[in-house]
């Protein structure tokens, strides 16, 4: 979402790519991106000596050229409310609201027409499927007994069972209703209520979706009607090149795609919303900002942003259809190399009210301290960023839905923080009617059909926590409940599940362990042994209770001391 702007100067980077590099200058007096914030400690990532002597890059305007259908300047419509000037010190002039008249472009969009980021490679499971949901669509992602990837809808042809809420057996996918199982591009194998000598009808295959891996993501392409596009995969130039380290991060979040899309790409928020997350975001840094739109095309924008104190934008941004927002920068140092670093939010909607996002954040040069933080550390913090957003962006969802207006007439937005906010809703005026619902600045469609909420199958208490997300729900770490950062992450996480289960045991054994010594002292006579089994059993207690911290770090929701519960 947001950017560290260089104090003394930041050097240019590619103009099809937005900017990002946190250095020492910046710690004490500087805006930071919510992908800084989200890796937590990316400051042991980077090396602050780059901004002490650096060269300029070469600015490449490669691939910005503005779409023929955008030379035409575009008008909006001019409403005017009495309410729209929050004080006197805010004048019309501010407020971005309005300032184009004239009707809304519309462009040619199909959202099944495009790649989805459905899923990290390194975590999908090998031995049992995934559910998954892209808008209302419903599908299983998973395995087969060849290691390759397979999805399908997540229903079986016989009675609308969940394949998801099957199993793998021998490679296949096995609904647990009645045992049908299927393989490859979605045939019916076996169904063991036919008699031996009995077909299966063709009538039993299940549809299935076409998956790629790129990049370690694999995309989804939701069409059944047009043949997958390869060339709209997303490629990202510096996951490629040679030495280039990423952290990449999956979270569920209780809120449209949209939303969390505009949060990212605020970074007027951060110093506010994110106040002392670590060291890296200072309320009393909020200021105005400045921005500079430079492209607009069909499928999204890109532009330039700093600080207005500054007097300069040196940081880049781009955003892509479907849901693709793109933070890099490069940097030249003393020695000539260029070092490069990224930002990359990669969002999937998920259904009304909810969206998944997987956070990659990387660069070719890091600190050898970076090795001191395992990776779960980095992950908990990003799951405290999210939760500090969660209330306000939850209940702007529930604004947006219960109000039915486009966000003109809802928002005020200012030019000095929210630019690209406005730039986005515009975009979706143009699109939006590509869209199973969407909320444009000046146009809206809303869902067809009401959101389907599941329970299953964590029973009534669950139940309850679902039903208001982001509030504080009940329930245990393993229900299904977005308010949980268990289910919000760990449940998506490799890493943070296997870490959770090492401490757990440790956790354990330190129990066992501390229950024995203290037993030991109190049979044995000796004041010296007494002294060392006392002592070890405080050590095995201290252990316990560090496992037991770290346990909490992964699946305990961050919570506002100043909120009133």
């Amino acid at each position: 979402m947001i950017l560290c702007v260089a104090k003394n100067g930041a050097p240019t980077p590619e103009a099809k790519h937005l900017s990002f590099f946190p250095s020492s200058e910046c710690l004490s007096s500087l805006f930071f991106s919510k992908s800084l914030i989200i890796a937590s400690m990316a400051l042991l990532l980077q090396n602050p000596f780059l901004f002490s002597n650096h060269k300029t890059p070469s600015i490449s305007l490669s691939h910005t050229t503005k779409s023929p259908a955008f030379k035409k300047s575009r008008k909006w419509p001019v409403t005017v409310r009495c309410f729209a000037v929050a004080s006197p010190e805010i004048g019309k002039e501010d407020v971005l609201v309005g300032e184009e008249k004239g009707r809304v472009d519309v462009v040619d969009y199909d959202w099944t027409e495009e790649w989805y980021p459905l899923y990290l490679a390194k975590n999908v499971p090998d031995d049992a499927p995934m559910g998954l949901t892209v808008f209302d669509k419903q599908v299983v992602l998973f395995r087969d007994g060849n290691g390759e990837f397979q999805c399908y809808e997540d229903r079986c042809p016989h009675r609308l069972a969940k394949l998801s809420e099957g199993q793998l057996i021998d490679g296949r996918l096995e609904c647990l209703y009645h045992g049908w199982q299927f393989e490859g591009d979605g045939k019916c194998v076996k169904i063991p209520q036919l008699p031996a000598d009995a077909k299966i009808p063709r009538s039993a295959c299940t549809k299935t979706y076409e998956v790629k891996d790129s990049q370690g993501v694999l995309w989804i392409w939701m069409s059944h009607k047009t043949p997958p596009n390869p060339a709209k995969i997303p490629w990202f130039e510096n996951f490629a090149r040679p030495g280039f380290r990423d952290i990449s991060t999956t979270h569920e979040l209780p809120y449209d795609h949209s939303i969390l899309l505009e949060n990212l790409m605020d970074p007027a928020h951060v110093p506010i919303s994110h106040d002392r997350t670590d060291w890296t975001a200072k309320r009393e840094d909020a200021q105005p900002l400045l921005f500079k739109v430079t492209e607009r095309t069909d499928r999204g924008f890109a532009g330039w942003w700093g600080r207005e104190a500054e007097k300069t934008t040196p940081n880049f941004l781009r955003f892509e259809a479907p849901c693709t927002l793109q933070n890099n920068r490069e940097i030249v140092d003393k020695n000539g190399v260029t070092n490069y670093f990224s930002g990359l939010f990669l969002c999937r909607p998920t259904g009304q009210g909810k969206s998944m996002l997987i956070v990659r954040f990387g660069n070719t040069k890091r600190s050898p301290l970076a090795s001191v933080f395992p990776e779960w550390y980095f992950h908990q913090n990003a799951g405290k960023v999210f939760e500090q957003d969660m209330g306000f962006l939850s209940s702007q969802n529930e604004i947006l839905m219960r109000e039915k207006v486009p966000t003109k007439e809802l928002y005020i937005n200012l030019r000095s923080s929210d630019t690209w906010v406005a730039e986005y809703r515009k975009w979706m005026d143009k699109v939006g009617h590509g869209m199973p619902y969407h909320f444009g600045h000046t146009t809206i469609s809303m869902p067809k059909e009401a959101a389907v909420v599941e329970h299953a199958p964590a029973g009534f208490v669950a139940s309850i926590a679902a039903s208001s997300p982001a509030k504080g729900g009940i329930g245990t770490i393993h229900a299904p409940n977005l308010a949980n950062r268990y289910f919000r992450h760990v449940v998506h996480c490799k890493t943070c599940r296997n870490a959770l289960k090492a401490f757990e045991a440790w956790k354990n054994g330190f129990l066992v362990v501390a229950a024995v010594s203290v037993t030991f002292a109190i049979l044995v006579s000796g004041r010296q042994w007494k002294a060392l089994l006392l002592l070890s059993t405080a050590v095995c207690v201290a252990g316990a209770h560090a496992c037991s911290t770290v346990l909490d770090m992964n699946t305990t929701n961050f919570i506002r001391i100043h909120r009133r519960l």
